[in-house]
């Protein structure tokens, strides 16, 4: 437990460390940010009812699975998930990424378009925007922006108070920015659950648990790295969906899915291309101790002592370390399926658990380009504050990764 304090501690000393004003602390956000954290991550996972919850959620997985291959074997026959016309010399050599497990954005797409035009997203959302409001002090606008991030996605969320944007205040927009890349999309939350599966337990419970705790754990890096100094924007109106119908908002819904289906596919295409040009390389150097070179090898031994640092037992540090730097170079999704094929015994369960909640966010330099691309198309007003703040964001968002992945360490061992 004061491993995992320690590491809380030294995080958030980093933060101030590069703060736009270190005489000036905003104790409330901090401790509130922090408090929240270790609550809600009680509650969610110790508490006897959630963990029922957390058992129901692994239906909710299987369920949208199933509904998902029943859709992609019906359009791709065998190579969506159907019966193979020949014998599987070689199990899960059938198996195929892009046309059986990713698809199911389409799904998650269509039905997260339904619930926000038929209004349960939204109060869902006005309900930890209030949470946030009155135990942190943060402004209405900046509160329905940051609760919109657990559910939806960092691009996303801005769009529930568009109106607002030209008007907040610096440390509020900065805050935003780092609220939305250490949070995941409500679209990959089930999917990130679906590759976990078999990873770690409860895997879609874990990953709901995180994306709700980096919202407190962000808002109070983000305050200590640039402190406000100004009024805060108090409205905070959700905006309506777009949509006349059921069927108009299911259609945008799925038209959305696909372009998000598109970019995974592709990015993942050329990130793991690049990793593997890197590798070959590599392997034109010398041995080192008696092993090639790799980036995954490279990034492991860098991030080492930043996972020791949240918890990992520093014998499973380089190879925690490996993912942690996969995610913030390349992406979450491509760490998570590195994640996903490792040995039982390269890491324990606790560090398993570590591992999921601070690899659990949008903070990597591809999500930061699009996050400013999205943004500065939003509120061109303020392009040039979001261009200049977008690499201490992506620091910021990174912390608040790693804060979580302590506190969840913390308390498992409780």
């Amino acid at each position: 437990m004061l491993h995992g304090l320690f590491g809380i501690l030294v995080l958030l000393t980093v933060a101030w460390l590069v703060s736009e004003d270190r005489r000036v602390i905003p104790w409330r956000i901090v401790l509130a940010g922090v408090a929240l954290q270790v609550l809600i991550a009680l509650q969610m996972l110790k508490a006897a009812p959630f963990r029922l919850v957390f058992m129901g959620l692994n239906a909710v997985v299987a369920a949208m699975e199933e509904a998902t291959r029943a859709g992609t074997a019906f359009a791709f026959g065998y190579v969506g998930g159907g019966p193979l016309p020949f014998a599987e010399l070689k199990p899960g050599s059938s198996f195929s990424l892009a046309f059986q497990s990713l698809p199911m954005v389409l799904v998650i797409g269509a039905l997260t378009a339904l619930f926000y035009y038929w209004r349960i997203l939204p109060r869902v959302v006005e309900g930890f925007s209030w949470v946030l409001r009155k135990s942190m002090g943060i402004g209405g606008a900046l509160g329905v922006a940051s609760a919109g991030c657990i559910f939806l996605g960092m691009i996303e969320s801005p769009l529930l108070i568009r109106p607002y944007l030209n008007r907040m205040t610096r440390s509020e927009l900065f805050a935003m920015m780092v609220t939305g890349l250490s949070c995941i999309a409500g679209t990959m939350l089930v999917v990130y659950a679906a590759v976990l599966q078999h990873a770690i337990p409860d895997a879609l419970g874990h990953i709901l648990t995180a994306s709700i705790i980096h919202a407190p754990a962000a808002l109070a890096v983000a305050a200590l790295m640039v402190p406000e100094k100004e009024t805060p924007t108090l409205g905070g109106e959700i905006s309506s969906y777009q949509a006349s119908s059921v069927m108009d908002a299911l259609a945008k819904g799925t038209w959305d899915g696909l372009k998000l289906l598109v970019n995974i596919v592709a990015i993942l295409i050329v990130f793991v291309a690049l990793v593997k040009l890197v590798n070959i390389g590599f392997g034109h150097l010398p041995d080192i101790a008696g092993a090639p070179l790799s980036l995954e090898r490279i990034l492991g031994v860098v991030m080492a002592p930043v996972v020791w640092l949240i918890g990992v037992p520093w014998q499973e540090a380089v190879t925690a370390g490996s993912l942690m730097g996969i995610k913030i170079v390349l992406n979450e999704f491509l760490a998570f399926l590195q994640f996903a094929n490792l040995p039982e015994s390269a890491l324990s369960p606790h560090s398993r658990i570590i591992m999921t909640y601070a690899m659990c966010s949008f903070a990597n330099l591809g999500s930061l380009g699009i996050l400013i691309g999205g943004l500065g198309a939003l509120c061109p007003e303020r392009r040039d504050d979001v261009v200049e703040m977008g690499l201490k964001a992506l620091l910021g968002g990174v912390l608040a990764s790693l804060m979580t992945g302590a506190v969840v360490g913390m308390l498992n061992n409780i």
